[in-house]
C-alpha cells in the first residue's frame, strides 16, 4: 500500500516556462534511463526477491524513484506551463502561436497532445516501453544491471544540467543526479555482500576457457593491458592455428536417421548449385553505369 505525501522530496523552482527544455526533460520521465523505468525495474526485482535485506533495499529505492518521477514530472509541467492556456484561449495571433509551439524539439506535440503536462514518452516522443525493465530474477545479474542503470541515469542528468542556465532547474536536477550516485553505492554494497557473486548463476565455467583472451582484432592499434594480458590471462594471438580450441574438427554436425536423413539428402541434391554454370541474369541484362563487372551480352540478344 502506498500513501502519497503532497510535498515533493525536493523543492522545484523553475525561473520561467521553456517548453523546449521541458521536452528534453522528458528523457528522464518516460525514457529508458528515466525514473519510471528505474522504479519498475526495482519493484519487479523486489517482489520476486527472497533475501529480506535485498528485498527491503529494492522496494525502498523503487519507491524513492517514484518520488523522483514526481519531481522530474513537475519540472516538465512547470517548464511547459502556459502552453495549454494559450491554445485553449486563443490569446496569441496564429503565426505567433505556430512559431512558439514549433520552436524546437517535439514541443508542438507536448503542447497540443499533452497540454504541457508530462507524458510517458522520451525526449523524441517515443512511448515508454516495459522492455526498458531488464530484470532477470538472478540477484547478481540484476544488481549489476542496476548499478549500470544508475550510472547511465547520472550521465543523462549531467547532460540535462549542462544545457540549461535555469538555477532552480539545475538545482533540482543536481539533487536527482546525486541520488543516482547514492543508489549505485547501495547496489554495489548489496552485490558484494553476496560472497560468490562472479560469475553469475550457479554453474561454473569451463576452467580451460574462463581465462582465455582471444585477440581477434590485430594490426595497428592492437593494445595490451590488464584486460587481456598478465598472469590472469591465457592470451591467444595465433587465431587460425589455435582453432578449434576444443581439439575437434570445427564442423557442425547432427545425427539424422530414417526419413529425416532421406529427406535431407533429397533436398540438398535438389537445391545443389552448379559451379560450372554462368547464367545470364537480370543484373546482366539491365546493367548500366556503376553496375560493376557483368556478363557480356551479345548484341543480337
Amino acid at each position: 500500500m502506498f500513501m502519497h505525501n503532497k510535498k515533493l522530496q525536493y523543492t522545484v523552482r523553475v525561473a520561467e516556462p521553456n517548453p523546449v527544455l521541458g521536452t528534453l526533460m522528458l528523457e528522464q520521465f518516460g525514457g529508458p534511463d528515466g525514473e519510471l523505468a528505474a522504479a519498475m525495474r526495482y519493484f519487479t526485482q523486489g517482489l520476486a526477491e527472497d533475501d529480506p535485506g535485498r528485498k527491503d533495499l529494492l522496494i525502498d529505492i523503487a519507491t524513492e524513484e517514484l518520488s523522483h518521477l514526481e519531481i522530474i514530472g513537475s519540472i516538465v509541467a512547470m517548464l511547459c506551463k502556459g502552453a495549454k492556456g494559450k491554445m485553449a484561449e486563443g490569446s496569441m495571433a496564429e503565426a505567433d502561436l505556430y512559431a512558439e509551439i514549433n520552436s524546437g524539439g517535439i514541443s508542438h506535440t507536448e503542447s497540443i497532445l499533452f497540454g504541457g503536462g508530462p507524458a510517458l514518452v522520451n525526449s523524441s516522443g517515443v512511448p515508454f516501453s516495459g522492455f526498458y525493465v531488464d530484470s532477470r530474477g538472478e540477484p547478481t545479474v540484476d544488481l549489476r544491471s542496476n548499478i549500470a542503470a544508475e550510472a547511465r541515469a547520472k550521465i543523462v542528468y549531467e547532460r540535462l544540467i549542462n544545457i540549461t542556465d535555469d538555477v532552480g532547474v539545475r538545482d533540482a536536477l543536481t539533487f536527482l543526479m546525486t541520488r543516482e550516485v547514492a543508489h549505485q553505492k547501495s547496489f554495489e554494497k548489496a552485490l558484494y555482500s553476496i560472497e560468490n557473486n562472479f560469475p553469475p548463476g550457479k554453474l561454473p565455467g569451463m576452467p580451460e576457457y574462463a581465462s582465455l583472451y582471444v585477440n581477434t582484432s590485430q594490426g595497428e592499434g592492437d593494445a595490451e593491458g590488464p584486460w587481456n594480458s598478465g598472469d590472469e590471462w591465457d592470451r591467444m594471438d595465433d587465431i587460425a592455428g589455435s582453432i578449434p580450441v576444443d581439439g575437434g574438427d570445427g564442423l557442425a554436425t547432427v545425427a539424422l536417421k530414417g526419413r529425416e536423413l532421406k529427406d535431407n539428402k533429397a533436398a540438398a541434391k535438389r537445391t545443389q548449385s552448379d559451379p560450372s554454370a554462368n547464367p545470364t541474369t537480370g543484373a546482366d541484362l539491365g546493367a548500366g553505369p556503376g553496375a560493376g563487372q557483368t556478363k557480356a551480352i551479345p548484341l543480337d540478344h
